[in-house]
């Protein structure tokens, strides 16, 4: 069971630390004190994650089973790369047998069983050099996808909500029949079509936020289960097409930053 830090910590690193004045700026000053005082981040060195991205994904699945029987994974905007070591493990890749393909434009450093590859995702090539890599069709694509930050917050969020979009139409293309999709998403910027286009070719679609997202960030994690198959039904009743925006809002209502992914 993958429970949230509580108490102390066990690395041997006091919470509460700050970071003395320096010649860093207030803001960033602020932001290396919560990162070195975050228990995820503690609790990741302590288990060898790259990153305290990797409990999302492990709380996430703790409650919905999406890496249960994964045979291949595709993981998108990958770096530093916890999301990768968590797949590698539950499909035992090796480098031998590749099974987990990773892509993010930001340079990676090496893992056994995983095939990196440093390139945009919207390049025309990726799909086709991420169906190679793993040699067969995947059961799970999951995407940490997020824009570079221009500064200007409209803007950023209109860009990686388009990067969430293209990775949903990507996992409708190369998706086996059961398998799922995960996605970072926003609160309230999950457009309406794309609710659609998913529940058309998935059982169920849901928000989550995880433990591990911290409680100030807008981040949300867009969960599509069970993929139809390539010849998917019509759209949902519109009463499904509400339920799930239902859920939504109730998640939005728990409150829920484009993340580092640390």
């Amino acid at each position: 069971m993958t429970k949230p830090p509580v108490g102390g910590n066990r690395t041997g690193r006091k919470l509460g630390q700050r970071v003395k004045k320096g010649k860093l700026k207030a803001s960033s000053r602020r932001w290396l004190e919560r990162h070195i005082n975050d228990p995820y981040v503690q609790r990741a060195k302590l288990e060898g994650y790259r990153a305290r991205a990797a409990f999302k994904l492990l709380e996430i699945d703790e409650k919905h089973q999406i890496l249960k029987g994964a045979r291949r994974i595709i993981d998108l905007g990958a770096a530093p790369g916890s999301w990768s070591q968590i797949a590698a493990k539950v499909t035992d890749s090796t480098d031998d047998d590749i099974r987990v393909a990773a892509i993010d434009f930001l340079e990676m450093a090496p893992l056994a069983g995983v095939k990196v590859l440093q390139l945009d995702f919207l390049d025309a090539e990726a799909p086709r050099l991420l169906l190679e890599a793993i040699g067969g069709t995947p059961d799970l694509v999951i995407s940490d996808m997020a824009a570079p930050t221009t500064g200007h917050q409209k803007t950023d969020h209109l860009r990686t909500m388009h990067l969430c979009e293209v990775a949903a139409y990507f996992a409708v293309e190369v998706l086996g029949e059961g398998g799922h999709f995960l996605a970072k998403t926003f609160q309230g910027g999950t457009e309406r079509d794309l609710l659609n286009m998913l529940k058309q070719n998935f059982k169920q679609v849901i928000h989550v936020k995880p433990g591990a997202s911290r409680q100030e960030s807008v981040e949300m994690f867009l969960l599509a289960k069970h993929f139809k198959g390539r010849r998917a039904g019509e759209i949902a009743p519109e009463s499904e097409t509400e339920e799930a925006e239902v859920e939504y809002a109730a998640a939005e209502a728990d409150g829920v930053e484009s993340e580092d992914r640390a």
